[in-house]
């Protein structure tokens, strides 16, 4: 079994709260990732990935997405080549797209990063993550 051992940032929300980003890579490409553990799937924004994938080819996904304050939004499959987190890699992922304009205001109006994913609970389950916020290290046990 490997371990791979992946820095977060913990960001201030307001003084509210707090969300955990990590970097990652699209393709090849930097990507920042919201961690989200209430997430049932990783998610990605769709204008957003045409910057890592310039011709994505959209299948409708048949099932509606839900969360992010509604059960019923439509959304996309679109398959990324190459996902990773540290050394680890993740070939030929079935990316779930969904419009994510209302996280990426929220984020900008507060001065945060941008947001290029959302790690959700098929990964993070996937891999066996666990998350030390002592440490600040996310563990994925492949």
């Amino acid at each position: 079994m490997q371990i791979y051992e992946i820095p977060f940032q913990l960001i201030s929300i307001e003084g509210d709260g707090y969300h955990i980003m990590i970097d990652g890579q699209i393709n090849g490409q930097k990507a920042n990732f919201l961690v989200d553990t209430g997430a049932s799937r990783t998610v990605f924004d769709l204008e957003g990935i045409r910057k890592f994938v310039p011709d994505p080819d959209f299948l409708e996904n048949e099932r509606l997405s839900t969360g992010l304050g509604t059960n019923e939004m439509p959304s996309m499959v679109v398959e990324i080549e190459n996902l990773g987190f540290g050394d680890l890699k993740i070939e030929y992922y079935p990316a779930i797209a969904i419009d994510l304009k209302h996280v990426h205001l929220s984020y900008e109006s507060l001065g945060l990063p941008t947001i290029d994913g959302v790690l959700g609970g098929d990964l993070l389950a996937r891999y066996r993550c666990v998350i030390n916020y002592k440490t600040r290290k996310i563990k994925f046990y492949n």
